[in-house]
């Protein structure tokens, strides 16, 4: 009997089993969501990805005819939320909206992460950019970054920086670095801890995303100092760049992102991806968010798994410049 007569059954059934995938891949597409879809926000609430969770997930609650719900799971540096969507099964149901600084600078401050950020996390897109805010407590005699430049390096162990983050802190020394302006590290957990740490007076100076940020600034409750972005920001005309203040190339913030598990089914990440690209750019979401300080961004999976790679490299830059070791 000739071989190809032989394997014939062999090939056949791998076609069909193809074929089959293919068919139950789309049929899974077709059917998503049908069920309850949660979204884990690695932050406690009040910060921007908790913010950000809670007007998609509204919309996409709509746009679905299903529940979408977000469960904070702050701890560790946004790494217990992280952790528990890597280990979660990759059928579209349980997401991640946080800040990527997470996953691009967490190599290269932990030794130990218990997942792989690179490998674990099947990027869908890139929500916004909200540029990080420089403010300070009411206080501090700064109204500008030259003032407060000087009056840190003529008063050493004044400044104590509220941290909060993995971005939180690398920017801290990139500013540092570009100054000469020492300041405390204090850290906490989220944002919105930062924030009410400085309004407070347990620290007096801090960055974080100006979409978090903005409301306690128009409130009086901290005073703004500049934004980290390369341009002014709509929201927040006022408020003159980093850059402008003579630190060349300042620019961090909350880059916000949506992920799923590793092995999630392309066709479902297409239809993720699609739909929350879609709600982002309605115009009234889209004037939402960038009245709160925000550039709505909204790409492609591909593009996003590429920046990823390029900030982790970046940010490993700055780590060991900043003579950062890994804890």
């Amino acid at each position: 009997m000739p071989l190809w007569i032989r394997r014939a059954p062999v090939v056949i059934a791998a076609l069909m089993l193809g074929l089959f995938a293919t068919g139950a891949a789309a049929q899974g597409a077709q059917g998503y969501p049908n069920k309850t879809v949660r979204i884990i926000v690695a932050a406690a609430p009040g910060g921007t990805s908790d913010i950000l969770a809670r007007a998609i997930g509204q919309e996409l609650s709509k746009k679905w005819g299903q529940t979408v719900v977000v469960d904070n799971r702050p701890g560790a540096d946004s790494n217990l939320g992280a952790d528990l969507v890597a280990k979660s099964a990759p059928d579209g149901y349980t997401l991640i909206l946080l800040d990527i600084s997470t996953l691009t600078m967490g190599p290269s401050l932990y030794t130990k992460l218990g997942y792989d950020p690179a490998k674990d996390f099947a990027p869908i897109t890139m929500i916004v950019f909200s540029p990080h805010a420089l403010f300070v407590h009411p206080s501090v005699p700064a109204n500008n970054v030259k003032e407060l430049i000087a009056w840190g390096k003529a008063n050493p162990g004044k400044l104590n920086f509220a941290s909060s983050s993995n971005a939180i802190r690398l920017a801290q020394a990139q500013f540092t670095m570009a100054t000469g302006v020492e300041m405390l590290h204090v850290p906490y957990k989220g944002g919105a801890a930062s924030i009410t740490a400085v309004a407070g007076g347990e620290t007096n100076v801090s960055l974080n995303g100006l979409l978090a940020t903005l409301p306690h600034i128009k409130g009086g409750k901290i005073k703004g100092i500049a934004v980290a972005s390369r341009k002014r920001m709509e929201a927040a005309p006022d408020l003159p760049t980093i850059i402008e203040g003579g630190v060349p190339d300042f620019v961090t913030g909350s880059w916000q992102g949506l992920l799923a598990p590793a092995g999630t089914p392309p066709d479902i990440i297409k239809k993720i991806n699609g739909a929350v690209v879609e709600v982002i750019n309605t115009p009234e979401m889209k004037a939402k968010l960038t009245g709160m300080g925000a550039d709505v961004i909204g790409d492609s999976p591909e593009n996003f798994a590429k920046f990823l790679r390029e900030d982790t490299m970046k940010w490993a830059k700055v780590a060991k410049e900043a003579n950062i070791k890994p804890e």
